[in-house]
């Protein structure tokens, strides 16, 4: 039967552990939230009415708040993150990587700890006056860790060409180590791209770089999709 053949394909199973992992829905939820961003910002540009907009607004924040209250705890694993990445010098040699990753994990667990300093604010639970200033020390973190993040991929590239100019592409290992840079060199490259996103919105939050909410939005949305295939791959 046409259903039996829908519930049983390897899709829908595949779709289902997608779906059962945090990350899975946080990356789906995001993806909406900065479309709707984008969209919403596209409607005022095009003289679109209030109530045409409306949806889109309260997608934004609906959804935004939504993953506040999903990565609420988070930051935990982010400080544990960083405390292995000091302490494996084995298998993170490279100083610069090394120190790289700490500040990357270090960025994200102070960004996550003080956005759930304002959970409750942003719940209405209770108000708290410094909920503003946390938030916007909350983004310098963020902007940390997506800086850091950068340093690393743009140094993993260099290296990355280092190697693949000492491979012998007329040998058998030659060409196993040229297919296994050239997958290293992919997956860095859209992490890379990921993270240059990703930096548009604390830099515009902060102020620190005019970004109107139509580049943010279209730069988050970009991010989330790669976030979103990322994790498709992981849970296949």
């Amino acid at each position: 039967m046409v259903a039996d053949a829908v519930v049983y394909h390897p899709t829908v199973a595949h779709y289902l552990k997608f779906v059962s992992t945090t990350v899975g829905r946080d990356k789906l939820l995001r993806t909406l939230q900065y479309f709707a961003r984008f969209y919403a910002w596209y409607l005022l540009r095009t003289n679109g009415t209030r109530a045409e907009v409306a949806p889109y607004e309260a997608i934004k924040k609906q959804f935004g708040l939504a993953r506040k209250l999903l990565r609420f705890g988070k930051n935990v694993e982010h400080f544990k993150a960083a405390a292995l990445a000091a302490d494996s010098k084995a298998s993170l040699p490279d100083p610069i990587l090394r120190y790289a990753t700490v500040g990357r994990q270090l960025g994200y667990a102070g960004y996550l700890t003080l956005d759930a300093a304002t959970l409750a604010d942003a719940l209405g639970v209770r108000k708290w006056e410094g909920a503003k200033r946390a938030q916007r020390e909350a983004y310098r973190f963020w902007a940390m860790g997506l800086l850091c993040s950068v340093v690393a991929q743009t140094y993993t590239l260099y290296r990355l060409r280092e190697r693949e100019a000492k491979v012998d592409k007329k040998e058998g290992e030659g060409v196993v180590e040229s297919k296994r840079i050239a997958l290293e060199r992919s997956a860095s490259q859209l992490q890379l791209l990921s993270d240059l996103c990703d930096l548009t919105v604390p830099t515009s939050a902060l102020g620190w770089i005019g970004f109107d909410d139509g580049f943010v939005g279209l730069a988050g949305t970009v991010s989330s999709l790669i976030g979103v295939y990322t994790q498709w791959k992981k849970t296949a």
